[in-house]
């Protein structure tokens, strides 16, 4: 087992001088310093678990979670993620906040990350993709706090990675699923929760170029729900009214409930065929009922145990992710493979 003992014989220099340099405490040149880091990557130093721990329980850093998981039941998956990853690091002290909001308001989650960027050393967050918050998000990471964006991404911000699924691919891969499965024209109806945020507008965007090597296809009409199922079922309700063609609906986002609460309004005969996004228990009860054909698995419980895995290797190892982006491959779900 290499040690900072060790360490200090090869360099030259004191134990203590090691630790000053490896734990960024006390002053050293920063020639000694990086000379003790390559000597110590070299040999494959792990720190001693129990010194970490107990460097971590005397400062007790907290990870604030900023995420819409009211009234979304995809979160929920996400969240017993990251539950399940705190309790892997309970020895080190760690604490977790988690800031529950609904929808996609700009306004809300700017006033959440001010009033929150005194008390926390981490930040793992579902942005709204907006200037504002991108620009606050960088004020924070200016004064230290590292930021990890989970499930949707931003544009614009130094944020030091990203955890979820390529909804680029997810809306031409939504594209490509409704044409194997209708095989002829189709007038579509496309269900997300808002162009705020910035994975739904990939989506959205990646169904469009798909879109274009099926001569049938046609959008009829794209609605906004804020991911909130009643106004799901409202908005899609009056698009079924007023457009009887509909043939096809290509859910997403979520609010996969209340449009599908709307579909049951019609005949059996004349219902389109639908598609959505995950396997909240709703929707597999949906898939159970018939009326949804097949749905995107990404991988929710996988995104929140990463997300937190990674905020908590930098706060009690130092350790910056090895990647850009940690993404998660969309799989079509049937009933039969569920």
């Amino acid at each position: 087992m290499v040690t900072m003992k060790k360490i200090a014989e090869i360099c030259g220099v004191s134990r203590g001088t090691v630790d000053r340099a490896l734990n960024g405490r006390g002053r050293v040149s920063e020639e000694t310093a990086e000379n003790i880091r390559n000597v110590a990557r070299q040999l494959g130093y792990e720190p001693n678990p129990a010194g970490k721990a107990l460097a971590a329980r005397k400062t007790r850093p907290i990870i604030g979670v900023v995420i819409p998981s009211e009234g979304n039941p995809f979160f929920a998956e996400v969240l017993r993620g990251m539950e399940d990853a705190a309790k892997e690091y309970e020895i080190y002290g760690l604490q977790i906040k988690y800031y529950k909001v609904k929808g996609y308001d700009v306004q809300q989650q700017l006033n959440l990350l001010q009033q929150i960027t005194p008390e926390i050393q981490a930040l793992v967050i579902n942005p709204v993709n907006d200037t504002v918050i991108a620009e606050q998000i960088n004020a924070m990471i200016a004064k230290g706090i590292f930021v990890i964006t989970v499930n949707n991404d931003i544009a614009g911000t130094n944020r030091h990675c990203y955890v979820g699924s390529d909804y680029y691919n997810g809306g031409t891969t939504a594209c490509a699923l409704l044409e194997a499965l209708l095989g002829q024209a189709a007038h579509i109806a496309l269900a997300l929760g808002s162009r705020n945020v910035l994975g739904h507008r990939q989506r959205l965007e990646g169904f469009q170029h798909r879109m274009e090597r099926v001569q049938d296809f046609r959008i009829v009409e794209v609605i906004e729900h804020e991911d909130d199922d009643i106004q799901a079922y409202d908005a899609t309700r009056q698009l079924l009214q007023t457009h009887p063609e509909i043939n096809a609906i290509s859910i997403l986002a979520a609010g996969v409930y209340g449009v599908c609460r709307a579909v049951m309004q019609l005949p059996e005969e004349k219902r389109p065929l639908v598609i959505a996004f995950d396997t909240v228990p709703t929707t597999v009860e949906m898939m159970e009922f018939g009326l949804i054909k097949a749905t995107i698995y990404q991988h929710p419980y996988r995104q929140g145990h990463t997300a937190i895995n990674k905020a908590f290797e930098y706060l009690v190892h130092g350790r910056q992710p090895d990647k850009d982006s940690y993404i998660f491959k969309n799989e079509i779900k049937l009933l039969e493979n569920l």
